[in-house]
């Protein structure tokens, strides 16, 4: 395997374990806690509206009806979607650390509180809490990507970026096994929201001592590991004077309305998957999936651990000069748009009674979007590594608006629930998306560095981007001699 992805750039050093790694970790951690408040409200509001089962410890039970108990659902979305960009932009010019301390610090804040505004101000109180930590989570994955962007070397970018972001899954899964015992112990479902609260501040804690927004900031590195990142990474170190934004460039770079386009697409068909398969298969195949907090759970479990194989093949195959890093992005993009695709046209013509067949399908759907992450996922960091954080924070944004517009979607066309015909309008819309969004991505992005990723600020960094660019491209072969 190569040392390294850019000629002239520093050697690997020996040790096992860096501080590339440790903050890797914590941004894993971050992630996994961030999913698992997310997932919170989804599961403990079953506890506080569950009228049916025993309540021996006394703890208050809402009389919030279905359309309430979307509305509180939904919530979450309507801040995330709001500081995506500005929080992009930020991190940026400043780096990521502090804006990721405040977004988990909030957030422990927030879940801390639900309880009480819950009991004292009804279900208003309660969206208003949700927005709040959309608003403070919404700074939280453009942070990670700016963060990503200055501490991953290209060699290792599609693990440590997996890695990172798998802990979404984790998460979920967490979350939907561990909060129906919380909910129902002596503390009751508010203690859902203190555990996810806790977590949080610890977490915190931890960050604030051990993060950096970048190598050089960093405390804790060795000189050895702080040169080899930052010559194989291609992100200019952070400094007081801060970059302008490329926008002319980004928003005129095919490469990155790919990126876009593809964030939309996943967002519209996964969010459709996950939201809206189980009342399909309910109202039209006669079966239920919620059996239980690990069956519910067994798709992200698969997507979790198929992320960590898809990196590890991605890796593999660059860093062995098997195929080039922008043919890597579209292979695996693939596998996770177009899979997905191939499996919701087969669920939507499935017949009654096939519960087994339909959880399998579903979990092999779910497991192969896991491929994204080394998709277009991380191609933000290859186009930019100065600007991955407000790539990401337009991307993001735009994929929050299509998050929201899954189940409106549903509504939308569906007239008759138990009638699949309805349904299968439903899945074209998210096969559309997928198959589109993916054809788009593979023959618009790109794996070189863009030329507006370079400060202009100075005729050094200039001279200085434009070696850069020309090392990185010494790694990537052009579309011609790509290998396949």
């Amino acid at each position: 395997m190569v040392e390294s992805a850019i000629e002239g750039s520093a050697p690997k050093p020996d040790r096992a374990v860096g501080m590339r790694h440790v903050i890797a970790f914590l941004l894993f951690t971050a992630t996994t806690v961030s999913y698992a408040t997310r997932v919170s409200m989804s599961v403990g509001i079953v506890a506080m509206t569950d009228k049916t089962s025993p309540n021996e410890y006394g703890h208050q039970i809402f009389d919030w009806d279905k359309s309430i108990q979307d509305t509180i659902l939904s919530s979450f979305f309507w801040g995330y979607i709001m500081l995506q960009i500005p929080a992009g932009m930020l991190a940026g010019r400043f780096g990521g650390k502090f804006l990721v301390f405040g977004a988990m610090t909030l957030t422990g804040i927030v879940n801390l509180i639900v309880p009480i505004c819950a009991q004292h101000g009804g279900w208003i109180a309660v969206c208003v809490c949700r927005v709040a930590m959309g608003l403070t989570q919404g700074l939280l994955y453009p942070s990670i990507h700016g963060l990503l962007g200055h501490w991953a070397p290209v060699t290792e970018r599609s693990r440590l970026g997996t890695f990172v972001y798998a802990g979404a899954q984790l998460g979920t899964i967490i979350e939907m096994t561990t909060a129906g015992f919380l909910s129902a112990s002596p503390w009751g479902w508010p203690s859902v929201f203190y555990v996810a609260g806790i977590t949080c501040l610890v977490w915190s804690a931890l960050w604030i001592v051990l993060g950096a927004s970048a190598p050089g900031t960093s405390r804790w590195i060795s000189k050895e590991e702080q040169k080899y990142i930052e010559t194989n990474a291609g992100s200019e170190e952070l400094s007081s004077n801060s970059m302008p934004t490329p926008w002319k460039g980004i928003l005129t770079s095919l490469p990155f309305w790919s990126i876009l386009i593809a964030h939309c697409g996943q967002s519209l068909g996964f969010w459709t998957l996950l939201t809206e398969l189980p009342s399909y298969m309910n109202s039209v195949l006669g079966v239920k999936i919620e059996h239980g907090g690990v069956l519910s759970a067994l798709p992200y479990i698969a997507m979790y651990i198929l992320s960590f194989f898809f990196s590890w093949l991605a890796d593999f195959l660059v860093n062995r000069n098997i195929i080039s890093l922008v043919t890597s992005r579209k292979i695996f993009n693939t596998i996770a748009f177009w899979g997905p695709a191939a499996s919701l046209l087969i669920l939507s013509y499935l017949p009654a009674g096939h519960l087994t067949l339909a959880v399998v399908i579903l979990t092999f759907t779910v497991g192969l979007n896991g491929a994204h992450y080394v998709g277009f996922m991380l191609s933000h960091i290859d186009l930019s590594p100065n600007y991955a954080s407000t790539l990401m924070g337009i991307t993001n944004a735009c994929g929050g608006v299509f998050s929201i517009m899954a189940p409106l979607s549903v509504s939308a066309v569906i007239s008759d629930e138990t009638q699949a015909s309805e349904w299968r309008k439903v899945f074209l819309i998210s096969i559309a998306f997928y198959f589109l969004g993916n054809l788009f991505f593979i023959l618009f992005i790109s794996g070189d560095v863009q030329s507006w990723n370079e400060p202009e600020n100075t005729s050094d960094a200039v001279e200085d981007g434009v070696k850069r660019k020309q090392s990185v491209n010494v790694r990537r072969p052009s579309i011609g001699e790509q290998k396949f």
